[in-house]
């Protein structure tokens, strides 16, 4: 049997935890730490906390706060959102994160990923990788919170990344976040086939068929936001998480 980690993802905005479609409209659903108790509940694998307003705001990560999250927590922490320094990513690590994931400063200073890796180990090291549509064809990498396109395809990217020092990429698709359209399983196929590092996709699971799927085009772990806030069809507020049980049933045996 196959292990395949299935970790929910809680964007925070302002301090508060917000869900959004496309990267956009960001709707406000509750108190992070307040999911992370109710996740500790369901036996989850690890947990990722993406702060989306810290880097349009030029300021690090609240250290106060993410420690507060840790405590609580029972689970593994990856955190992202505003990291710039190699202090702020050790002040990550004593703060309890396992994971400390980079995004727009891994490109615009690959080097971070480098020294962070060399310190740390590589496997505390994840690079998020934002990826959109090209109107012709073709893939794009995005960073700045999916705002900029830097006219890059996310193999090359990812291949950059693995060679600098990342451990695992976290593989985000901007046009399938929050639509339950599935995963972008031909960008996953075509990443994971060149990368010798863990991938982990997220953007628009709709339930365990797409994690399935998305482990069968070479995603070594699955990642959901609104499947596992949302209580669907009228997107009520309601935490859930697949029992082991089911997981087991429905996605680890059928994967050998």
């Amino acid at each position: 049997m196959k292990r395949v980690r299935v970790i929910p993802t809680l964007l925070v905005q302002k301090g508060g935890l917000v869900k959004s479609v496309k990267f956009k409209n960001h709707n406000y659903v509750g108190d992070p730490i307040n999911a992370v108790k109710i996740f500790n509940e369901k036996e989850i694998d690890e947990i990722v906390i993406l702060d989306i307003s810290a880097t349009s705001e030029k300021r690090g990560p609240y250290i106060d706060i993410i420690r507060d999250i840790t405590s609580e927590a029972f689970m593994p922490v990856g955190y992202g959102g505003g990291i710039r320094t190699l202090q702020e990513i050790r002040e990550l690590i004593f703060a309890g994160v396992e994971k400390v994931i980079l995004n727009t400063i891994a490109f615009e200073k690959p080097e971070l990923v480098t020294q962070a890796s060399k310190i740390l180990g590589s496997q505390s090291i994840v690079v998020s990788v934002d990826v959109k549509r090209k109107i012709f064809g073709g893939y794009t990498v995005c960073v700045e919170n999916g705002r900029r396109m830097i006219g890059v395809d996310p193999v090359t990217y990812c291949k950059q990344m693995e060679e600098a020092g990342a451990g695992e990429i976290l593989l985000n698709s901007i046009d399938r976040d929050g639509t339950y359209q599935g995963y972008e399983l031909k960008l996953i196929q075509q990443v994971s086939s060149q990368l010798n590092i863990p991938v982990v996709a997220i953007g628009g699971a709709s339930d365990i068929g797409d994690f399935r799927q998305a482990v069968v085009h070479g995603a070594s772990a699955v990642a959901a936001g609104s499947l596992f806030i949302y209580q669907r069809p009228h997107n009520a507020v309601l935490i859930s998480y697949p029992s082991q049980q089911k997981l087991k049933e429905q996605l680890f045996d059928e994967i050998l």
